[in-house]
């Protein structure tokens, strides 16, 4: 999967059912960042997400109520700076770099990396909607 150097923002989002259309609210943090203008035109990807059976039964029935009625309340990243990850490069992007996604399909970028390599990486960067790391180990593929 190729990932645009156009790539403006990633988030996660609900589809929610208003009269006769469907909607996806943009979160209001990347208009106040400048990444996206009110009134503009965007190309949207769409792409699925773990689904609520992949999580704890527990809470299957009760996740997607919470979000549907809180779609204001920005998840924080799934990472910490300082964190270190074992991960493998999913995909290179354009300028690449490796690519690799963690909980919620959140984006981890690492420099100097190889699709299908495996690595033990140090989070260097964190931002709303993607994160930066460093490796700090290689595995060999037998590893």
């Amino acid at each position: 999967m190729k990932i645009s150097e156009q790539l403006r923002c990633l988030f996660s989002a609900t589809v929610e059912k208003r009269d006769d259309s469907y909607v996806v609210e943009v979160p209001k943090q990347e208009i106040q960042l400048g990444d996206l203008q009110q009134g503009e035109t965007y190309r949207v990807a769409v792409v699925p997400s773990p689904t609520t059976e992949e999580s704890d039964d527990t809470d299957a029935d009760s996740q997607p109520e919470q979000a549907a009625q809180s779609p204001q309340s920005p998840q924080t990243p799934p990472v910490e700076e300082g964190e270190q990850r074992t991960v493998e490069i999913e995909d290179i992007g354009e300028q690449g770099d490796g690519i690799t996604r963690v909980e919620r399909g959140f984006v981890v970028i690492i420099p100097d990396t190889q699709q299908g390599e495996r690595v033990t990486v140090e989070i260097t960067d964190v931002r709303q909607n993607v994160a930066f790391g460093e490796v700090i180990k290689r595995f060999n593929y037998y590893e």
